[in-house]
């Protein structure tokens, strides 16, 4: 099977604090190919997510090694927590 469904929906924030819910490891292998960056940790859940597709690694490991980009990346939603640095204006010094 193809789309190797999580047991539970990884949710992450995009854009302007919208949620986005990832339920298999293609939605975070797509996910994390489209993040803007090249962080090791960002290498780090693509490679899974390919190991993950190709029969190498399960996808629950895929999930773990995604959820720790996403914390890195402050983007994963916990609780349904707003990121601090969403949660927080920024004052104006025009």
């Amino acid at each position: 099977m193809l789309a190797k469904p999580f047991e539970t929906p990884i949710r992450v924030w995009v854009g302007l604090g919208f949620p986005r819910q990832l339920n298999t490891v293609v939605d975070a292998y797509q996910f994390a190919v489209d993040w803007c960056g090249n962080s090791p940790e960002q290498k780090a859940a693509i490679r899974a997510c390919k190991a993950a597709l190709a029969g190498d690694i399960d996808a629950e490991t895929a999930k773990g090694i995604f959820l720790a980009f996403a914390r890195r990346k402050d983007i994963l939603m916990e609780d349904g927590a707003i990121p601090r640095h969403m949660g927080t204006a920024q004052p104006n010094h025009a």
